[in-house]
């Protein structure tokens, strides 16, 4: 059995260093969804929830902890940690079960609070998202991988550090039509080359923020979405990709095998290509990342990328905009929310809930996560419902 899976709500907090407890902050984003979708709580029949480091907030076992706070504890839950992926891979869980016929609706929320650890230990939970054994554990931060693919790239298709920081601008450009970005503050090209170095050539202005946050997205079957009498959007394309989990183990650090193979998947899913997205949210941890994100989902060739971003492609205006939200540069990055949140960027988008930065007559759109280097990814692909 095979039903079409539709997003009916959807609700987030603001993203950035927040006051309350994760479970209140997961707590809110729901209650947001719930009354966006016009359900009641004893409606849903599944929680799914994201998120990584609750052991910072001396909890894990998080999914029954938030529905039984929902007035839930009879409803099952379950939490999925992919690294920085987790959102969208839980999404994709949430999905195939709605899919499979075995709920009609069910709540999926992403979830982080980190910023209250301090810089030194949050950057060490970030670092036991990577191949520790390799990576993390010799002192190969992300921002220093990142910056060795940054370099390989810079090198292989002659692009430079300007490259890179239009991609922050551009996002920067955004996240001040975002009320719920972190970091909605303009900046220039001179701004971020100016920033500080923190792993060559990767600037302050190159990396996304530690963010608190959480999203929430109600899923929920076709039938239950026509029968609400509510504005829903249609999930159409679903897919899940694998990298090897440390850099040094991939052929062409230029790309990242699991968004291809992910992206692919969810293309024939849908039954569309690249060139049938008119925007997509997409994970851009570090400048570089975007550039190499859009090549291999196929927007545009390869090596191409830095140059079509420069030249304002991917701008709100552009042929194929990127991250209408600000991206996790600007709107931040609360890890377990931030796949979840890019779903509630297209919900707003299709139901007239994203103001300034709407994309125009846009009615297909992607999303896409990874974890740590790109060693798990998923692809979603969304059609607005007219």
């Amino acid at each position: 059995m095979t039903n079409k899976v539709c997003i009916l709500g959807a609700g987030s907090t603001k993203y950035g260093k927040l006051e309350e407890g994760i479970i209140e902050i997961a707590l809110n984003a729901s209650a947001s969804a719930i009354e966006s979708a016009g359900i009641s709580p004893n409606q849903i029949q599944a929680g799914y929830i994201s998120n990584v480091f609750g052991v910072a907030d001396k909890q894990v076992h998080m999914a029954p902890v938030i529905m039984s706070n929902l007035g839930l504890s009879h409803v099952p839950g379950l939490t999925i940690e992919s690294a920085c992926g987790s959102g969208s891979i839980m999404f994709r869980e949430a999905f195939a079960n709605v899919s499979a016929g075995f709920y009609d609706c069910l709540l999926a929320v992403g979830v982080e609070k980190v910023t209250h650890t301090g810089t030194a230990q949050s950057t060490t939970l970030f670092s036991y998202c990577s191949d520790f054994f390799y990576e993390g554990g010799n002192g190969a931060s992300f921002p220093g991988l990142f910056a060795s693919i940054a370099r390989y790239y810079m090198s292989k298709f002659q692009a430079d550090e300007t490259d890179l920081a239009s991609v922050a601008v551009k996002n920067h450009e955004n996240g001040v039509l975002n009320p719920k970005a972190h970091m909605r503050k303009k900046i220039t090209i001179e701004d971020v080359l100016k920033s500080p170095v923190v792993a060559s050539p990767l600037k302050l202005y190159d990396c996304c923020p530690f963010s608190d946050g959480a999203s929430a997205v109600i899923l929920c079957s076709e039938e239950f979405a026509k029968n609400s009498g509510r504005p829903y959007v249609e999930v159409i394309g679903s897919g899940r990709g694998a990298s090897p989990a440390s850099v040094q183990g991939r052929e062409d650090i230029a790309t990242i095998p699991s968004t291809v193979m992910a992206a692919k998947q969810a293309y024939k899913m849908a039954g569309i290509s690249p060139s049938d997205i008119d925007f997509a949210e997409v994970h851009d941890c570090f400048t570089i990342a975007e550039i190499i994100d859009v090549e291999d989902l196929g927007f545009f060739p390869k090596g191409k990328a830095a140059k079509a971003i420069r030249d304002g492609a991917t701008s709100l205006s552009g042929e194929i905009p990127i991250n209408p939200s600000g991206g996790l540069k600007s709107k931040g990055h609360p890890i377990g929310a931030t796949g979840i949140g890019q779903v509630v960027e297209v919900f707003d988008q299709f139901t007239g809930k994203s103001g300034q930065r709407t994309v125009k007559d846009a009615k297909i759109a992607l999303t896409h996560n990874f974890g740590a280097t790109g060693a798990s990814a998923a692809v979603h692909i969304f059609k607005k419902v007219e």
